[in-house]
Order: C-alpha cells, then sequence, then structure tokens
C-alpha cells in the first residue's frame, strides 16, 4: 500500500466514525441510552480520535523529517495516537461516571506515559 493510499484510507475512516460519533450526539438521547449506546459512543469517538491523531502526527513527522523513509513514521504515530486516544476515552469514561480525580488521571496519564517510553526504548 502506497503512502497516499493509507493517508486517503485513513482519513475517510476517520470522516466516517466522526460521523458515527455525530449521530450518537445528536440522534441519542443520553438518559434512556442503554450500555450498548454508550459503548458504540466511547468506540465511535475513540476511532476518530485516533484517525485524527494519527494523520496530524503523520503529517507533523512528514514534515519535519529530513531525508528518511517516510513509511517508517506510520507505526509511531499511529501507536502515539492510540495511547493519547485512550487517555482522551478513559478519562472522559471516568469523568462520566463520578471517579475522576486530578491524581488519577495523572497516574493514569503516566502509566501511559510509561508504556510508551517502553516502546520507544525497544
Amino acid at each position: 500500500m502506497s503512502l497516499k493510499k493509507y493517508i486517503f484510507a485513513m482519513f475517510f475512516t476517520t470522516l466516517l466514525s466522526w460521523f458515527a460519533w455525530g449521530v450518537v450526539v445528536f440522534y441519542t438521547n443520553p438518559e434512556s441510552l442503554s450500555i450498548l449506546g454508550f459503548l458504540i459512543f466511547y468506540l465511535a469517538l475513540f476511532f476518530s480520535l485516533i484517525g485524527t491523531f494519527a494523520l496530524i502526527g503523520l503529517e507533523l513527522r512528514i514534515h519535519f523529517s529530513y531525508n528518511e523513509i517516510l513509511f517508517k513514521h506510520i507505526a509511531p504515530s499511529f501507536r502515539q495516537a492510540v495511547l493519547l486516544s485512550l487517555i482522551i476515552v478513559v478519562t472522559l469514561f471516568l469523568q462520566s461516571q463520578q471517579l475522576l480525580n486530578w491524581w488519577d488521571g495523572l497516574l493514569f496519564a503516566g502509566a501511559v506515559g510509561l508504556l510508551e517510553l517502553y516502546f520507544v526504548s525497544r
């Protein structure tokens, strides 16, 4: 798969994910929503954020690279997008359940940061 095809596929699926998230936000009633509805909400948000952050991260990496192979930037930008999206979605879920304190969010973000340091050091 060429880089242009990857970027197009990622952009298209990200748009679909944002559309799905918008449908859930605008056409559902949160008071009468089941667990499946909340799961769809958080999954659509998670995939939307992954696509958005992966595309932004890839663009920044390509912009600041100097005569490097562009394909080697795909995996780190996607991994960092997943981790950043995980931080956002988990903290939003904890906040919706009224379980989030500032130290819980900080500890979770620190744990994810340590996980990223593990991947970078390998």
